[in-house]
């Protein structure tokens, strides 16, 4: 018998015409959220789960055993935002978690990972497992390069075997767009030797664009470690003018 099918909606869903099999099947993605530090990563996963939770749909949120900034399991944003997380190590299987979780709590709607470039290789395949056997959207979010401008293995194979593609923009603090991410020492010189790995905040990495991580990395300037941050909102001069 030939089935006819046909996308309704670009990537989304896959409808079949055929008289004796008609049914609307949703297409599960794996989707890539990349960007330089501090551009809101793990702010975008935390609204992304909020949103399917407020819906009444359960979501899966994994976080690396090895950054444990906030506490183990506890994903963390730099505006405050939390939630716990499922913990795993490099050499876990991150599809038998997903399947662990369903047969211990029931349908799940989306799996999101947070600081997604330090999955290995096999835990990205993991991923795409997933999405494609078990129809479960998964969101990841992470770095693209490291502070010597290279690749971190589980960026690189999101890179090439997700779906999806997103960038999160943040800016350099020349102005431009920051796409580069420098591992700096207390005087702000950038460092450029050293293990791929090495969790820190603000202190220890900042975000340049690549025009300025060519010049920090060749030792032509150093960065402002702390920069002073300007409140959110009205200023309270231009209220009371409104006012």
């Amino acid at each position: 018998m030939l089935h006819t099918c046909f996308l309704t909606a670009p990537g989304l869903h896959l409808a079949c015409a055929t008289p004796a099999l008609r049914y609307d099947i949703a297409m599960a993605k794996l989707y890539f959220y990349y960007s330089a530090m501090n551009a809101g990563k793990t702010t975008t996963l935390l609204q992304s789960a909020h949103n399917y939770h407020e819906r009444g749909m359960r979501t899966l949120i994994l976080t690396p055993r090895l950054d444990d900034r906030h506490g183990a399991g506890t994903v963390k944003s730099r505006i405050g935002l939390s939630a716990r997380g499922q913990m795993f190590g490099r050499d876990d299987d991150l599809e038998a978690i997903a399947r662990g979780d369903v047969a211990r709590h029931g349908a799940l709607h989306c799996v999101l990972v947070d600081e997604a470039q330090f999955l290995s290789k096999r835990q990205v395949w993991q991923l795409t497992d997933i999405v494609d056997a078990l129809n479960i959207p998964v969101l990841a979010y992470g770095l693209r390069t490291d502070f010597r401008g290279e690749l971190f293995e589980g960026s690189q194979y999101l890179l090439a075997w997700a779906d999806n593609l997103v960038e999160i923009k943040t800016i350099c603090h020349s102005g431009r767009k920051a796409t580069m991410v420098v591992r700096v020492d207390d005087n702000g010189r950038a460092i450029t030797e050293g293990p791929q790995v090495e969790i820190g905040g603000n202190e220890r990495y900042v975000s340049v664009s690549r025009a300025e991580f060519k010049q920090i990395t060749a030792g032509e300037g150093r960065i402002e470690l702390q920069q002073p941050m300007l409140p959110l909102g009205v200023p309270d001069d231009a209220r009371t003018k409104d006012a």
